[in-house]
């Protein structure tokens, strides 16, 4: 799958540049200085300051691997729907059928969902129920709490 095009909206695309930059440019920078500091003090066999270092510095190099090589699969994904199908970007309405309240959602992929942002991705058990429905559509899904669901109002 590493070598599959990903479709990203140009905000994610903007969010993981910025992410890149500033783990290249500031977090490494500062983890390299702290790293530097703390080796400076002597015996780091026993630091555990110094091990704790090392490894989010090792973290944030498999962030900027990982940020990087989605980046260098990503086309910009256009969002919006022009026939009225739910696919990857569109924007959609719905509301449960045991509450009137109404939430819009935006499709994206699995690298740039986020429920508090209303990004549910396109490989989650509702996202994949959504795919291909239009407004108007219910659809069911099975949760462990029971069955909820959604009917679509919109879709953009």
């Amino acid at each position: 799958m590493a070598h599959n095009r990903l479709e990203i909206t140009r905000e994610g695309m903007s969010k993981l540049q910025e992410e890149l930059r500033v783990l290249e440019e500031e977090r490494l920078k500062d983890l390299s200085d702290r790293i530097a500091e703390a080796s400076e003090q002597g015996d780091v066999s026993d630091n555990s300051e110094f091990e704790d270092l090392k490894e989010e510095y090792y973290y944030v190099e498999e962030r900027i691997r990982e940020v990087k090589g989605i980046l260098a699969r990503a086309t910009i994904l256009e969002e919006g729907s022009a026939d009225g199908t739910i696919s990857l970007g569109s924007r959609i309405t719905v509301k449960t059928d045991d509450d009137d309240e109404q939430e819009t959602w935006l499709l994206v992929n699995e690298e740039e969902s986020s429920a508090m942002d209303g990004r549910i991705s396109d490989e989650s058990p509702v996202g994949l129920a959504l795919l291909g429905k239009h407004a108007g559509d219910s659809v069911t899904i099975t949760t462990p709490d029971g069955d909820l669901t959604y009917t679509i109002i919109d879709v953009k």
